[in-house]
């Protein structure tokens, strides 16, 4: 019974910050700060997100594969490559460094 209680709790949860959503004035969303907060904001998450899963394990830091293929990809970006390049440049590094057991 509580995972029903948990489901019915995030489902009111996500009401509740849709309805706050909409209740905000038009003329708050308008204002500059708000918008490049806004712009911003998606990029500072994601890089957070990419951090966290490539050099955290569990409750410590670790450096493995995974940061030597987001080196990778970053040197790939810096190089102008195309996306799927990037992508591709990252697992192939992974996977080498993996497999030579780092």
């Amino acid at each position: 019974m509580n995972i029903w209680i948990a489901i019915g709790a995030t489902a009111l949860g996500c009401y509740a910050v849709k309805l706050a959503g909409l209740l905000v004035p038009a003329g708050l969303l308008e204002r500059p700060l708000v918008r490049r907060f806004a712009a911003l904001l998606p990029v500072a998450l994601l890089a957070a997100l990419t951090a966290q899963q490539t050099f955290a394990d569990g409750h410590a830091l670790v450096l493995d594969a995974r940061a030597a293929g987001v080196a990778a990809a970053v040197v790939a970006l810096i190089l102008r490559a195309p996306f799927l390049l990037v992508v591709a440049a990252a697992v192939v590094v992974t996977a080498g460094v993996r497999a030579l057991g780092g």
